[in-house]
């Protein structure tokens, strides 16, 4: 996959409709539908003030939630377009449909400096199927496609790839960031390259180990799956996350590390539990001390001094997934202690979505990490080196 793609930069949006795919995808209060994080609105700001202020008319579009092309009131786009206004400083005209008559009608008015928000797109059944009707009906209101929703490139949905068969098709700079971070980061590194995988299950991780083996210099494990690979060598478990059947995996995937002369480090100690529980009894133990009845939530003291010394002399470093129970506070020092590695590395730093991006963030680490994804199965996707449809349909710089 070419990583090379044009930006907003190198078209003239000048007089054009463009029509802006981006994640809206908020979390709201149950309750009143009130926006609690409005971060996601906040990353999509640089991209359309840079089209509002070329002279481009803006078309924006997003799915919220998963009403299954259902309509929902809970999942309506109507709060997203009052805080975007807010956040902009002016109107934002919103569309109580996606490409029906208010859409058109809207589309059909917008000037260049202002903008539009259509209803959420996953209102319509013919999204997620990437339906080519569905994906031209959005493509004729507008003259340029600018993408800028990287937590959902991975999918091959109308507004995320079909419309670029319709119309020219170019990055917004919230993806430009992610290609070109990420895309460096793993076509040409600064050395040593260190990946950091955590996170529950070695099944959710496979092919993203299997692609680093053959680019980086260091893999460092720890979270749930870490047993997993206990186990794979010779170790008892006791009670601990386990994934009988991805064991051999794990064997060959320390065989092929010591084949391509990939260091591949392993917890050799861990914090253990009587039960998944935040107030339960714990201690540290060796790894191939874990006792019957206790089950591990976190890496130990001198795992923790281990990853350190792993992570202080990285040229770049990816984290995707915690390093044990980061939800338990007695059981996050492990993903603490790694964060806070990072942030010291002075490596070119790439921290991948979720609970490891949040624990960047909640230790006020966020300003020394070089880039926090914003798409958790996206940038997962992305170092699998998997194609991801919604970069591949855009136009190569």
């Amino acid at each position: 996959m070419s990583y090379n793609k044009k930006n907003v930069t190198q078209v003239d949006v000048k007089g054009k409709k463009v029509l802006l795919r981006c994640d809206f995808n908020v979390p709201q209060d149950k309750a009143t539908g009130a926006i609690t994080d409005d971060k996601r609105i906040r990353a999509a700001l640089p991209t359309i003030q840079y089209l509002l202020d070329n002279g481009a008319a803006v078309i924006a579009c997003s799915h919220l939630g998963k009403p299954k092309g259902e309509w929902k009131e809970s999942l309506t786009l109507a709060p997203v377009a009052v805080r975007l206004s807010e956040l902009l400083g002016k109107p934002v005209t919103f569309c109580k449909d996606i490409i029906g008559e208010d859409a058109h009608a809207k589309a059909a008015a917008v000037k260049p400096g202002e903008i539009i928000l259509l209803e959420n797109l996953r209102f319509d059944k013919r999204e997620e199927k990437n339906d080519p009707e569905f994906a031209k009906e959005l493509a004729d209101m507008a003259d340029l496609y600018v993408s800028d929703a990287f937590g959902t490139v991975h999918r091959a949905h109308a507004s995320t790839a079909g419309v670029a068969a319709y119309l020219p098709a170019v990055s917004g700079f919230l993806i430009g960031k992610e290609l070109d971070i990420m895309g460096k980061a793993l076509e040409d590194p600064a050395r040593p390259f260190v990946a950091i995988l955590g996170g529950a299950k070695v099944s959710d991780k496979i092919a993203v180990i299997e692609n680093l083996l053959t680019k980086v210099d260091k893999i460092i494990i720890g979270g749930g799956m870490a047993y997993t690979f206990a186990k794979a060598q010779g170790y008892e478990v006791g009670k601990s996350l386990l994934e009988a059947d991805k064991v051999d995996f794990a064997k060959e995937m320390i065989e092929r590390a010591k084949a391509n002369g990939v260091e591949f480090l392993l917890p050799v100690d861990t914090v253990v539990g009587k039960e998944f529980a935040a107030d339960t009894e714990a201690k540290t133990v060796a790894i191939d001390a874990i006792p019957a009845d206790w089950m591990g939530l976190d890496i130990g003291e001198k795992t923790i001094a281990l990853y350190e010394n792993a992570i202080a002399g990285a040229g770049t470093v990816v984290w995707n997934g915690p390093m044990g129970v980061f939800e338990f506070d007695r059981f996050a020092e492990g993903t603490r202690a790694v964060a806070r590695a990072v942030a010291a590395s002075g490596a070119v730093s790439i921290v991948g979505g979720g609970d490891s991006a949040a624990a960047v963030e909640q230790l006020g680490f966020a300003d020394k990490i070089t880039h926090i994804s914003t798409g958790g199965g996206a940038s997962l996707e992305f170092l699998e080196g998997k194609q991801l449809p919604g970069v591949v349909c855009l136009q190569d710089a």
